[in-house]
């Protein structure tokens, strides 16, 4: 219990300093190669010529050709809300492979859109859109690019150089929060997005579609969903895993824990990530047995390591308070 509170006592302090500094980061710096990657598709300029959205853009409705995803774990990026969308070419589907991953046809467009709501306790209120990422997979080779909102949040540019912009807001307790949102470059989005030397889409996994969703005013599942309406191939959909939401407090410790570490980590963390994180001793998916993970031998390391704002390396200015106390608690019950 002493060492338990001593940690609790750190992780306080850890955050005092990130919420009055967004250069919470140690000055330690690690390269990112170029890692010219083969590309198969030139990406348009303006955002608006992919008619994702209809009406008024800043609505984020989508069109009929793009289809909601949600993810059941979700990837931390300072507090930010995110869309999930897939278009499929017309007579197409996803289909499922052997292993339980996805094979997605060529033509697909996943697109990722974070924003802000203006106030987090009334949606109502209005939101801020930052940037839309696309992945479209042509000749078996998936691309990648960013576009940046304008102010007006009438149309997204593309933009491949990163950018830095603040941002505030007011979080669910009524706390103005702010920060400088970063927008990772082209090559730093190849950092995470890749396995084998190859890129390739990280959230929508079959693990993490299989959960409830509503649609059209009914609660049902998303993958038996997603074959109602012609975009995934079928197949009994309890041959399928799932992955719990790790911010939902009924479910386990462990479960939760082991579900964050697989989205925020182990898209480097695993044995076909990127080669400068598959020289650390751990692995981080889901499905690797905890004694094969690294973090029973080094579970103080784990936590640390994202108190002090060294994991994970891209994608966040802020310290992530809720995962690093649900961290806290799981290697303090190990």
């Amino acid at each position: 219990m002493v060492k338990y509170l001593s940690c609790l006592a750190v992780l306080l302090l850890f955050i005092i300093v990130a919420c009055n500094s967004n250069n919470y980061r140690d000055e330690e710096y690690v390269a990112i190669p170029d890692f010219n990657f083969p590309k198969s598709t030139k990406f348009k300029e303006k955002l608006s010529e992919y008619k994702i959205f209809e009406g008024s853009p800043a609505d984020l409705l989508p069109s009929k050709d793009f289809h909601l995803l949600e993810l059941s774990s979700t990837l931390f990026t300072d507090y930010s809300q995110k869309q999930r969308l897939v278009k499929l070419p017309v007579g197409t589907k996803m289909k499922k492979l052997t292993d339980g991953s996805i094979e997605f046809p060529n033509g697909t467009i996943l697109t990722k859109t974070f924003f802000y709501y203006n106030d987090d306790r009334d949606q109502s209120l209005g939101k801020k859109i930052i940037e839309t990422r696309l992945e479209i997979k042509e000749n078996d080779v998936w691309n990648i690019a960013t576009y940046i909102w304008n102010k007006e949040q009438t149309e997204a540019t593309l933009e491949t150089n990163g950018l830095e912009t603040k941002i505030s807001w007011i979080s669910e307790n009524g706390t103005m929060r702010s920060t400088n949102y970063q927008v990772p470059t082209e090559n730093q989005c190849m950092t995470c997005h890749q396995s084998n030397s190859k890129l390739t889409p990280l959230g929508p996994t079959l693990r993490n579609l299989n959960r409830i969703v509503s649609r059209h005013s009914s609660n049902l599942n998303q993958i038996e969903y997603l074959q109602s309406v012609g975009l995934l191939n079928e197949f009994d959909v309890n041959q399928i895993d799932y992955i719990v939401d790790y911010k939902n407090t009924e479910e386990s410790l462990t479960d939760r824990s082991r579900a964050y570490l697989d989205m925020n980590c182990a898209h480097c963390h695993n044995p076909k990530g990127w080669d400068k994180s598959t020289q650390r001793p751990f692995d981080f998916r889901y499905e690797t047995p905890l004694e094969q993970t690294g973090i029973l031998r080094k579970k103080e390391k784990v936590v640390n390591t994202m108190i002090r704002g060294k994991m994970p390396f891209i994608g966040t200015t802020m310290l992530d308070e809720e995962g690093i106390e649900l961290l806290l608690e799981f290697t303090e019950s190990l």
